[in-house]
């Protein structure tokens, strides 16, 4: 596997327990001492014990942004974007306001390392059943009037979710930094170009889709279910795209896809008209976050928590099977997006 230009230190090289409970007393809370690490590799994410001006303890959940992938106008237009839709009454955490601010720079005087944070209320919550067609339909109303909010006005900053960034970009990554095994190259070269070729056409097929401001990861991992609905979470990946990017992931696999899609548009055209022609673009997104990911992972090898979460990563077996998955997403696209 081939050596990345490494910086002098990985990112979150400071970012040790005393730093994370030193960055939320800096933001004017007052940290019990209790910390608990929360699944995330591309930011750092922690449940944090806080105590307020009458000693009851709580919690909070800080989030520590990875170095160089969003601009501070970026995120800040992230912030915006959750705190609209929490203003309109849309189960979406946006981060809290502490001294008139949602994203704080802190510098680690151990260290010297300076981290971007923002704090959120904790929300808990399971994920969501996703066979039951009243938890999809309740999905797909609350994803309709987060497009209906989406929808009035763009991102400026925010990029979007397009063929360059997600596949044409990515592949080019792997293949000039030799991240594949010789003797697979050339295959992946072709079938990946074959891929995106395809997704050109179905780009073409659907024709000019509506884009508009999105949550841009709707899985089931960032929705907590409770008995009063679900919080949408994790805006981290917000970008303009079709409509259809917010729905797909929730649809399972082919032979359930069409009647769980069913059940999301039954709730999500109640605030929203949504364009069957989205359809036809299911699979190309599908494979433009295929490639996207591997790429994502090679980015990321710097950081010692990738080598360790994805230890196979590189190997010729992970190559064979991207390989597999690019043939089968080469037919699929090649067929009818089937509905019910």
């Amino acid at each position: 596997m081939p050596a990345m230009n490494a910086p002098a230190a990985p990112p979150f090289a400071g970012l040790t327990p005393d730093a994370v409970l030193n960055a939320i007393d800096a933001v004017d809370l007052t940290t019990s001492g209790t910390l608990l690490t929360l699944n995330s590799y591309e930011n750092r994410v922690f449940q944090v014990g806080v105590e307020d001006a009458d000693g009851r303890n709580g919690f909070v959940v800080a989030k520590f942004y990875r170095p160089g992938r969003w601009s501070d106008a970026q995120i800040a237009e992230e912030h915006a974007f959750v705190a609209e839709l929490a203003a309109r009454e849309i189960p979406a955490v946006p981060p809290l306001a502490l001294g008139g601010r949602t994203l704080h720079h802190w510098t680690d005087a151990a260290s010297g390392s300076e981290f971007r944070l923002a704090v959120y209320p904790r929300r808990g919550g399971r994920a969501p059943n996703l066979d039951d067609p009243t938890t999809l339909e309740w999905l797909g109303r609350f994803i309709g009037r987060i497009h209906a909010v989406g929808s009035a006005a763009p991102f400026v900053h925010r990029p979007a979710l397009d063929s360059d960034s997600f596949g044409r970009e990515p592949r080019s990554y792997l293949l000039e930094h030799d991240w594949l095994p010789e003797s697979l190259r050339d295959m992946y070269a072709q079938l990946s170009q074959q891929a995106l070729d395809e997704v050109q056409r179905c780009q073409d097929r659907a024709g000019d889709t509506r884009r508009l401001r999105l949550h841009g990861d709707v899985h089931e991992g960032n929705v907590l279910w409770t008995p009063d609905g679900p919080h949408f979470v994790d805006f981290d990946d917000a970008r303009t795209g079709p409509a259809v990017q917010d729905l797909w992931m929730l649809l399972g696999d082919r032979a359930q896809a069409a009647t769980r899609l069913r059940d999301l548009l039954a709730g999500y055209e109640d605030f929203m008209e949504f364009d069957r022609r989205e359809l036809l673009l299911i699979e190309a997104l599908r494979t433009l976050r295929l490639i996207h990911y591997s790429a994502w992972i090679a980015r990321r090898w710097d950081d010692p928590a990738f080598p360790a979460a994805f230890p196979w990563f590189g190997a010729p077996r992970y190559w064979e099977e991207r390989i597999l998955e690019l043939r089968e997403q080469i037919a699929v696209m090649q067929e009818p997006f089937l509905v019910g």
